[in-house]
């Protein structure tokens, strides 16, 4: 029997990680399983794999996708990754969603929404669910990415649901950070948030296909006019936009020939390594502060008085700070 058909309890630290190493989907699926787990001894068998494999990771160039519900997402990474295994990549696609503990699933994993790389031996579709929080992004969907670096993929795309604060978390852990926008700037121009328009590193404006191509290269004039008076990200590059089509794949070439200029700048001027020495010490911070919050949750005097603290303060009868120095030292913490 393959090492990937077997029961997770039977596989060893070794049947892991030379099955990542080959690129055995099924092995890497069942590595990405034992990474999301909760339990402890799954923690900590993942966190050896990570060890094993890390000389294999960081070769892939590592791509963030958002956008608001219905901008087309699917669709435009379904074709610019069939573009993209087409010219011989590999791709990995890791989709985010912080709200899937709502439902018990990822909807944003369903390989049906791209039903060309679901079926393309150059891809890879993983959901990401996150159990709802934050740290759930920024932990699993990084070790994730390790993993699949390691597997091999060269060009990982990161998509995030487009609400909450996802995008934030999604855009310190990926070299590049798209923002997908409808066309007809107008109204919806007024309800873009300044926040997610200053971490992009390009605009992209979909659907400009049909009636809306009229509409959606007035909007791109209007992102432009708005990004003018925003400080970039990135002193060494001023976001571009464009006017593509996931539907007709057009001007997707365009798109990923502005993301490779991107590359080429950020590694000529040293900043590229510099944002990924950055992201690794991140990654540290968060992951110091999940396993503070596992140890709270964790702590016996503290779930004791925890609830009382929390209606004290709804109350008004403490304050926040007050009820976290109490907190703190009951963990010994202050």
């Amino acid at each position: 029997m393959s090492a990937a058909r077997r029961n997770r309890s039977d596989l060893s630290l070794d049947d892991y990680a030379q099955g990542v190493r080959a690129g055995d989907r099924p092995m890497l699926a069942r590595a990405i399983t034992l990474v999301e787990s909760s339990k402890r001894e799954h923690q900590e068998q993942a966190q050896q794999l990570l060890k094993e494999l890390l000389p294999l990771t960081g070769n892939a160039y590592r791509v963030g996708i958002t956008g608001v519900p219905g901008v087309g997402k699917s669709t435009m990474i379904d074709q610019l990754g069939t573009n993209l295994t087409g010219a011989g990549h590999t791709v990995a696609v890791l989709a985010v969603d912080p709200t899937s503990s709502r439902s018990g699933g990822s909807i944003l994993g369903d390989k049906t929404r791209m039903p060309r790389l679901a079926q393309d031996d150059g891809a890879f579709i993983r959901p990401s669910p996150t159990s709802g929080t934050l740290g759930g992004v920024t932990r699993k969907t990084r070790e994730t990415m390790a993993l699949c670096e390691a597997a091999g993929f060269d060009i990982i795309l990161v998509e995030t649901v487009g609400v909450g604060q996802s995008e934030t978390a999604v855009s310190q852990m990926v070299d590049f950070f798209l923002v997908l926008m409808l066309p007809g700037a107008g109204d919806e121009l007024q309800g873009i948030k300044k926040g997610v328009i200053e971490i992009a590193d390009m605009i992209a404006v979909n659907k400009a296909d049909g009636d809306n191509v009229e509409r959606a290269t007035r909007a791109a004039s209007e992102y432009r006019s708005a990004l003018h008076i925003l400080t970039p990200a990135s002193a060494n590059w001023s976001p571009p936009v464009v006017t593509i089509s996931g539907k007709t794949n057009t001007g997707l070439d365009t798109l990923w020939s502005k993301i490779e200029e991107h590359h080429g700048t950020l590694t000529g001027t040293g900043e590229f390594q510099e944002r990924r020495q950055t992201q690794a010490v991140k990654w540290m911070y968060d992951m110091l502060e999940d396993r503070l919050r596992a140890a709270l949750k964790a702590n016996p005097k503290v779930a004791k008085r925890l609830s009382e603290l929390e209606d004290a303060v709804r109350a008004g009868r403490t304050t926040p700070a007050l009820a976290v120095r109490e907190i703190a030292g009951l963990m010994a913490l202050d």
